[in-house]
């Protein structure tokens, strides 16, 4: 098996290299309120250094965290001690989870707020990319409140690098890449309906994140169908997409996703 740096791409116009396979680090911190099949425990912190070891062997470095993901933040911000320089990390503002429930902030005062606790956690200077944790109401996020202004002016005080809208409509996604460098967008075999943002993105240079690439785990498809390498086949297929962040505390997974991530990447340049 290759590794994933020989299909490194830029995560946006002015943005690092990338993995085209991302690590999404809800279940590090986070098992109340999720949606997936089935439940689990948050891994220790041996099994999650190893699983980041195993991450970064595979040729993976950007990670995607989030206040809304319970204690991922501070766990990242420990176990990557000494290996910052090592990873591209994405956050967000706009959400947060607590007793069991989420609300959401999209004002200037607690967004510069979240992104000034967010390094704290993160033990880090700088974050490469934040994202707007959106609630589904795209538009009136975007245009009505101070969310997105301010983490403009957070870009340019140096404490981000990127900017961008984890949204839920075609509209906010194309807005998003409009004033900002990134959309992350649900994309899979099940759901397509956000493939404009995604066209849209390839057509001016933004970066696009995949979230749900894999369903969350819920892709059915014919026994003789690998439901995994027709995800990738798709998502990462895509000229838009930069990449598919996928999360799993399951180091079998892992290889599994990286395993026929890199098949998909090598058939689609054939």
């Amino acid at each position: 098996m290759s590794n994933l740096h020989d299909f490194y791409r830029p995560l946006g116009q002015f943005g690092p290299l990338v993995s085209p396979l991302g690590l999404g680090t809800v279940k590090l911190g986070r098992n109340q309120g999720v949606k997936y099949p089935a439940g689990f425990n948050l891994p220790d912190d041996a099994s999650a250094l190893y699983l980041l070891a195993q991450a970064k062997d595979l040729g993976i470095n950007l990670l995607d965290t989030a206040p809304a993901y319970g204690i991922s933040e501070e766990r990242l911000g420990t176990l990557l001690q000494g290996q910052r320089q090592d990873w591209v990390i994405v956050s967000k503002v706009g959400e947060e989870f607590e007793g069991g429930r989420s609300w959401f902030d999209f004002s200037a005062t607690h967004t510069r707020f979240s992104v000034e606790r967010s390094l704290k956690r993160l033990n880090t200077d700088y974050l490469d990319m934040v994202l707007v944790h959106s609630d589904g109401d795209d538009l009136q996020v975007l245009q009505h409140t101070d969310v997105y202004s301010t983490l403009a002016q957070l870009k340019q005080e140096g404490k981000i690098g990127q900017f961008g809208f984890s949204g839920k409509t075609i509209a906010g996604g194309l807005l998003a890449l409009e004033l900002g460098d990134c959309a992350m967008v649900t994309f899979n075999l099940n759901e397509q309906d956000e493939k404009p943002v995604l066209d849209y993105a390839a057509e001016h240079g933004k970066a696009i994140l995949i979230k749900k690439a894999l369903a969350s785990g819920h892709i059915c498809l014919d026994p003789s169908i690998n439901p995994i390498r027709a995800s990738f086949d798709l998502v990462l297929g895509h000229p838009g997409t930069t990449s598919a962040v996928v999360g799993t505390i399951t180091p079998k997974h892992l290889h599994e996703n990286v395993t026929q991530a890199i098949a998909a990447l090598t058939a689609a340049i054939r």
